[in-house]
């Protein structure tokens, strides 16, 4: 399907379980790539979705293969209503991420829920989604998957950070793309805003009135991943196993865990961008926790952040999935091997077509 525009869906739903974003994007390719969004959404998930997403990594196979069943249906209910409520008529493409639940690429392995091949009859469109998998099978991380699109629409700043479940930054390098997952971000500091009754942590305004625990902050930054090479990727599985079982060694309150926390991913962040007189997009939920921001900004005296209009803040992933499924139908590469490390370049992602 060559065309100079493309009418999308883009869906993405992230680790940070906020819901499920979706946007109707023109995506043109003539002579460069851009984007037009003409409308976005984010769905909250209900309590029992977020409940059970929030467990399913602890799922057996049997539990985990009836979790996809429903969850396609439930996102393909969402999509379907998003297409109804803003009347959109002309889609080339739905172009979805699903759900993550694992992801265990140095066993060879990852899943995201909601991208079964009975989700392009439940909608009656054309669906590119599961981009993960093949990379895995290939060698790679399966993650991040983004970096394509930075290096496509968003090539003016010198580098990206998206501030979600996890914080991941994608740059230029030697010629090369270069992208990385760097800290967990919102999975742990939305669970903890959790334990005091709020969704999430507004502003930040809880952890700024707590205090830095040390000894808490010197056992974060002392994690194994944070001296490994990339490319690497984090999954939920890496703060079960090792971010949540340090913090509960530590009798604090809340707010000086959340305090710590902020200081702990400013302090990673800041070790990253290292280069001085440089540009910084910041998207993600993240974006909107003034002392996180803060706080980063202590440790990036000489970088220029910018925060973007409230549409790109919030769906710049929605829209990089709207993209890598364009490219997918193009049979263009759109997962670089500079990233996940992987053996080639390649076109990820499934193409269900539908059935009457």
């Amino acid at each position: 399907m060559f065309k100079d525009s493309y009418q999308v869906v883009g869906v993405m739903s992230g680790t940070s379980l906020d819901g499920v974003d979706l946007i109707y994007v023109t995506l043109s390719c003539s002579p460069n790539w851009n984007f037009q969004i003409h409308y976005s959404e984010t769905v909250p998930y209900s309590y029992y979705w977020f409940e059970i997403l929030s467990n399913s990594v602890h799922m057996s196979k049997d539990n985990l293969l009836s979790l996809n069943e429903g969850y396609t249906a439930e996102l393909a209910r969402i999509i379907n209503d998003f297409i109804a409520k803003n009347n959109i008529q002309d889609i080339d493409l739905v172009c979805s991420h699903g759900h993550t639940v694992l992801h265990e690429p140095k066993n060879g392995y990852t899943l995201q829920i909601g991208n079964l091949e009975k989700i392009a009859s439940l909608l009656q469109q054309i669906v590119v989604c599961d981009f993960r998998v093949q990379d895995v099978k290939f060698g790679g991380q399966g993650a991040p998957l983004v970096p394509i699109g930075d290096r496509l629409l968003f090539s003016q700043y010198d580098y990206c950070l998206n501030l979600g479940g996890f914080s991941n930054v994608s740059f230029e390098e030697n010629g090369k793309r270069i992208a990385f997952d760097i800290s967990p971000v919102n999975t742990v500091m939305n669970l903890y805003a959790n334990q005091l009754g709020f969704a999430y942590d507004d502003k930040g305004e809880i952890a700024k009135s707590g205090v830095l625990n040390n000894e808490l902050f010197d056992e974060l930054n002392n994690l194994d991943f944070y001296t490994a090479n990339y490319p690497k990727s984090l999954g939920i599985e890496f703060v079960h196993s090792y971010v949540f079982p340090i913090i509960a060694k530590y009798a604090i309150p809340i707010k000086d865990v959340l305090h710590t926390f902020v200081e702990h991913v400013a302090c990673q962040i800041g070790k990253i961008i290292s280069k001085k007189n440089t540009s910084l997009l910041i998207t993600g939920g993240g974006a909107y926790n003034d002392f996180l921001i803060e706080r980063m900004q202590n440790y990036l005296p000489n970088v220029k952040v910018i925060i973007p209009d409230k549409i790109t803040l919030e769906f710049k992933e929605a829209l990089i999935f709207a993209l890598l499924g364009v490219l997918k139908i193009r049979n263009e590469n759109n997962t670089l091997a500079s990233v996940t490390g992987a053996k080639k370049d390649h076109s990820a992602g499934n193409v269900f077509y539908y059935k009457d």
